[in-house]
């Protein structure tokens, strides 16, 4: 063995020996030693001591806390693990128990709290605000009620706590006459509740009192892993893509972050942001309205980069296999900062539910210049859009994803330059695809919705240098220099609205497109219509196929009925040759570490035929009557 390999063993034993497991309890004390048998009692006091290398591994329990890390790891490879401890359930809470309701009347309830009972943040002094929010003329404090774990409604007055009135608008219409109202002075918080038939005394009933729950509040705490655990309840703040972006884990402008395998939660606004830091901008529109935020939010790209925004210092993710729900602005949101990142296998759902507020930042997830970033595999239901890509989604993939439920629509790519690639997904809303955008390609989805495409002369958006966060230039949308290859369309909905020629079943919507095309060899069932040049492809305007899907437990099922062999089309394998260069960037459609792309997998993984590949996800789909597990 030469000298260099035993010093680079040595080094290693070396780094392994040093490494430390700090172990924190519900039972334990921050004046022990963090050793299994004398644990911490708080995980924040364990994460002041962690180095690179070490692991904090956390017990069963309830820990209402802010976990603020004091340091990173280095590498990969040298990584801070937070950790629930194996088979244990650990939850995090930024909320409190509330006891000493007095009850008032018609199942209203109030306490009084001493302000000092927030420390240095009260929830219910602070209201919801920023860049491209819409409060609907009424004040939304970040706090929140929960029975029962549950949350309550918020109203601006006493009186409509005192006499609740259900909103019709909602699914949760029963849930909307839980609600509460609070009132603060210099001294105490008040805050009545009507929690119906419940007596508040003898139920859990909890108060957002933290603005975050895993944040460290400094850049440069690189290479976390975050995994195991069931985080909910903080009084999270809007994150608009021009200002500090707080969840309830953020990775605040950093790199190399693991979140996987956690249950997150009942945010008042988002569940994770891997986005901004307030140094380059906080809600400047709203500071400056005499610029258009569009013109803002370029000011703020180019500070970032300024800043040390690139592939070396920020971004490069993995977020995976997480459930994420009751989130009411986004399961997941980003700016700038998930790039180069992987969002996979996430179970993402019921965002934006209770409709108390709305803006131009929600969605199940939710990112600005997704740079090679790639999301896999996640199912998301039950919002109101699915994925928002919006600005700068270059060298992006969005591929094996199921998608239902979501009622604006499943994916919206905004003032995008691409080239951005969308394949083998199951897009089952009654809005599919709403694009602002160019340079993209749809390969081998199964869609069921309308269709939406139109151009936006106005906006100035970046396009960048390839697999580079560097700015290569600006230009608006023309419309158009889109592929849509070996898709199945079903053409099922409501009539499209002939008031909006944006949108339409199929690609009929693509007659009007500016820049050049390339449709070819999809399968349009029902009222999907082809777009004018479209070639090699098969029109059924008098077939009517059916699903439906079924849930049940982490099961998903997709009951399908296909009336007509979905074969005979004269289709070829969709490679980076194939899909050639989106237009503005000058970018070949590829892999992010620059090799050539193909797609000879579907949706489960199953190779496609080279020769002849299968219209839609599933590669051999039959017709008739077919039920398929989906996830």
């Amino acid at each position: 063995m030469n000298t260099l390999k035993l010093l680079v063993i040595l080094l290693v034993i070396t780094s392994l020996a040093s490494a430390k497991e700090y172990h924190v309890s519900i039972k334990g004390n921050d004046q022990n030693d963090g050793s299994i048998s004398k644990p911490f009692r708080t995980i924040n006091h364990a994460a002041q001591l962690a180095t690179a290398g070490d692991v904090i591994t956390v017990h069963a329990g309830t820990y209402r806390e802010w976990i603020n890390p004091a340091k990173g790891g280095e590498s990969d490879e040298k990584r801070i693990v937070y950790q629930s401890a194996p088979g244990e359930k650990v939850e995090i809470k930024g909320s409190e128990l509330v006891t000493g309701w007095k009850s008032e009347k018609n199942g209203v309830w109030m306490v009084t709290i001493p302000n000092s009972f927030f420390e240095n943040y009260n929830p219910y002094k602070d209201s919801i605000f920023g860049d491209w929010f819409s409060n609907h003329g009424r004040i939304h404090h970040t706090g929140e009620v929960f029975l029962n774990g549950k949350s309550l409604y918020e109203k601006e007055t006493l009186n409509k706590v005192l006499n609740p009135i259900a909103d019709q608008k909602i699914k949760d219409q029963e849930g909307s006459t839980y609600t509460w109202y609070c009132e603060s002075n210099a001294a105490n918080t008040t805050i009545w509740a009507n929690f119906q038939k419940s007596d508040p005394n003898k139920e859990l009933v909890e108060i957002s009192a933290r603005r975050t729950v895993f944040y460290p509040d400094k850049p440069g705490i690189n290479y976390l892993t975050i995994k195991g655990f069931n985080i909910s309840q903080a009084a999270t703040q809007w994150a608009a893509p021009t200002a500090e972006q707080i969840g309830m884990i953020s990775t605040h402008w950093n790199k190399g972050w693991i979140i996987e395998n956690n249950v997150i939660h009942d945010s008042k606004c988002s569940g994770i942001t891997l986005g901004k830091e307030r140094g380059t901008g906080h809600n400047v529109w709203s500071a400056n309205q005499s610029l258009d935020g569009s013109l803002h939010y370029i000011e703020v790209v180019f500070r970032t980069l300024r800043n040390g925004w690139s592939k070396a210092n920020i971004g490069s993710h993995i977020v995976r296999n997480n459930e994420i729900y009751n989130c009411e602005q986004t399961g997941i949101c980003g700016s700038m900062g998930a790039a180069f990142s992987l969002v996979e296998n996430n179970h993402i759902h019921h965002i934006w539910t209770k409709r108390q507020f709305s803006g131009a930042e929600i969605g199940g997830i939710k990112f600005h210049a997704a740079i090679d970033t790639r999301i896999f595999n996640n199912n998301i239901h039950d919002t109101g859009r699915g994925l928002w890509l919006d600005w700068m989604a270059q060298g992006t993939r969005v591929s094996r994803n199921l998608m239902y439920n979501n009622d604006l629509e499943d994916i919206f790519l905004e003032v995008d330059h691409g080239p951005t690639l969308v394949d083998n997904n199951i897009l089952l809303s009654p809005f599919a695809i709403r694009t602002q955008s160019e340079g993209s390609a749809y390969v081998h989805n199964l869609i069921a919705g309308q269709i939406f495409m139109w151009p936006e002369p106005n906006r100035f958006t970046p396009y960048h240098l390839q697999h580079s966060t560097e700015v290569a230039g600006l230009s608006t949308i023309f419309s158009g220099d889109d592929r849509w290859y070996n898709n199945i369309f079903l053409g099922m909905g409501q009539d499209a609205n002939p008031k909006d020629p944006r949108g339409n079943y199929g690609l009929v919507v693509y007659n009007t497109a500016k820049l050049p095309v390339w449709i070819n060899c999809n399968i349009h069932f029902n009222k999907s219509l082809p777009y004018k040049n479209e070639v090699n492809s098969k029109q059924f305007p008098d077939s009517k196929p059916d699903f439906s899907i079924v849930e049940d437990g982490s099961n998903v099922f997709l009951n399908l009925t296909i009336p007509e062999p979905v074969t005979g089309v004269k289709t070829e394998l969709v490679t980076t040759e194939l899909l050639g260069k989106a237009k503005m960037p000058n970018e070949l459609f590829e892999n992010p570490d620059g090799t050539p792309l193909k797609i000879d997998k579907d949706y489960f993984g199953k190779s496609r035929s080279a020769n002849s590949p299968s219209c839609g996800p599933f590669d051999g789909l039959q017709s008739g009557k077919q039920t398929i597990k989906l996830k």
